[in-house]
């Protein structure tokens, strides 16, 4: 990827001492009270590079003048150039972390995960043929062209859909730039079926885009799901919890089910197809509802998903577990949105978990599984499992912890900032 046009000095930049050591050790981001000297204003998406005091070049990153994140690093040690070959390489080396990982019955997965891919403030997740490039920081406006061309030429996407964080969606209007929009608008039909041949796949209407309701369609482990790329969450989906769903179908055989927080239904199709004896959808979304329903009837050729009874429950889930304290379930799935998106909201995040676990441990049976999810970055795994722990010590019933797990392999989370994701199995004794 070539360099902004530079008529300009360099923007050079100058941290504290600590700023220093954290870049030295790899850590990609510099917060703006850790600038000590810079050298000119910098606009969104300028490449910065960072000397330490002994005017040794130490970093070189993209510089957002509205983050509190200044600078989010690319590189660090010796001086390199930004050019084409070395954007080109970066993603071959991401999408070469991924060979292996997925064969033809998964088509659904992460492709970057930001820094954990040395692609700071950037996602790229692949739904089929279709992929969603979700944005985090304005520096990567200027460039988006520039990558979306890259994308193009390594991934041959039938179609690339934008998506920003809410922080960043009035600087992308200034770039003409828009939440939900297609990097290719010229389509015209509203079902497009791709090209996305990279991996042997012959692709079919389980790979395609609807571009009037804005989804896509995708497998996971044999398993039909669609994404809202356009509108939904995050990208449309939660991929990362791929791994957890599999742990439940393994589980499931026999059981009543509760999926609280259901979102699109992914827990429940994954113990529908364990053998689950019956499935309980509870969000408090109707839309989401709405889509749990659409993709337990897009599996409806399994025949042991055909045979298992499927619910829908709008309702807040905190509310319901209060209402609901008989128990009538043998799997209960407590997996919400971040209860802790700013660090303020910490401590009352770490009460509402334990709140949760009790309510959940409430409506379980005897040797009943209890699986419990966390995806607040500013609730650590101690902090979460301890809520849990400390929940059902509180019940009087007895637990042996199956498992604790963490991020799957397609969403590496190589700092501690990124660390967001942990799920825990119990298992009741009576």
């Amino acid at each position: 990827m070539s360099a902004e046009a530079t008529p300009k000095t360099r923007l050079r930049l100058r941290v504290t001492a600590a700023a220093e050591a954290a870049l030295r050790s790899g850590h990609p981001w510099l917060f703006a009270d850790s600038i000590r000297e810079q050298n000119r204003q910098g606009a969104a998406g300028e490449l910065a590079v960072v000397y330490d005091r002994k005017d040794r070049f130490l970093a070189i990153g993209l510089f957002d003048p509205d983050s509190p994140i200044r600078m989010r690093a690319l590189h660090f040690g010796k001086p390199v150039t930004l050019d084409r070959d070395w954007w080109r390489t970066r993603l071959r080396t991401a999408i070469a972390r991924r060979q292996g990982l997925f064969d033809g019955q998964t088509t659904g997965y992460r492709c970057i995960h930001g820094e954990g891919d040395g692609w700071p403030g950037l996602v790229l997740d692949r739904y089929g043929n279709v992929f969603v490039l979700k944005l985090y920081t304005a520096a990567w406006f200027p460039r988006l062209a520039e990558i979306s061309a890259l994308i193009g030429e390594e991934l041959q996407p039938a179609q690339v859909v934008l998506r920003f964080s809410r922080n960043i969606q009035e600087a992308g209007r200034r770039f003409d730039l828009r939440d939900g929009q297609m990097v290719d608008e010229k389509v015209d039909e509203p079902v497009i079926e791709g090209a996305f041949h990279a991996d042997g796949l012959t692709h079919s209407p389980t790979h395609a885009f609807d571009a009037v309701r804005g989804v896509a369609s995708f497998l996971e482990t044999g398993l039909s799901f669609e994404a809202d790329v356009v509108r939904g969450q995050k990208t449309g989906f939660f991929l990362d919890q791929r791994d957890n769903r599999r742990r439940v179908e393994s589980l499931a055989a026999g059981r009543d089910v509760l999926n609280a927080f259901s979102f699109s239904g992914g827990f429940s199709l994954y113990a529908a197809r364990g053998g689950a004896r019956s499935v309980m959808d509870l969000d408090i979304s109707p839309r989401a509802l709405e889509c749990a329903r659409r993709n337990y009837e897009l599996n409806q050729t399994h025949a042991v998903v055909a045979r298992c009874p499927h619910e829908a429950v709008q309702a807040d889930t905190f509310d319901w577990l209060e209402q609901n304290t008989r128990p009538r379930f043998d799997l209960v799935i407590l997996d919400p949105p971040s209860l802790a998106k700013r660090e303020v909201e910490r401590v009352s995040a770490i009460r509402a978990y334990g709140k949760l676990a009790e309510g959940g441990i409430r409506v379980l049976r005897p040797c009943g599984v209890l699986v419990a999810a966390s995806c607040s970055a500013h609730v650590s795994a101690d902090e979460f499992f301890g809520a849990v722990r400390q929940a059902a010590a509180r019940s009087d019933r007895r637990f042996v912890e199956m498992e604790m797990t963490r991020h799957p392999l397609d969403h590496p989370a190589t700092i501690p900032e990124a660390q967001y994701l942990k799920c825990i199995f119990l298992r009741a004794m009576d």
